[in-house]
């Protein structure tokens, strides 16, 4: 369980920099509508996982995942 613990925060906290760099930039042109999407698709693919095996840690990784992926994706369409 801590091993996926520490995989879940990793993952999750990655993307962190990533929405504030776009934030305080206001550039996310180097970020490409597919990847956002897949990734996007597949993290929500996690979370409805996490649920279907009631697993607390992916479900609580993969949520904020998708917020701070959310965030960016809102940074795309406003500045992209």
């Amino acid at each position: 369980m801590m091993l996926g613990l520490a995989a879940g925060t990793l993952t999750t906290t990655a993307f962190a920099p990533q929405l504030v760099k776009a934030w305080r930039s206001k550039s996310t042109g180097d970020l490409s509508w597919g990847m956002l999407v897949t990734f996007s698709t597949g993290i929500l693919l996690w979370l409805i996982y996490g649920v279907w095996i009631d697993s607390v840690p992916v479900i609580l990784a993969n949520a904020v995942t998708l917020l701070l992926q959310a965030g960016i994706v809102s940074l795309k369409i406003k500045h992209g």
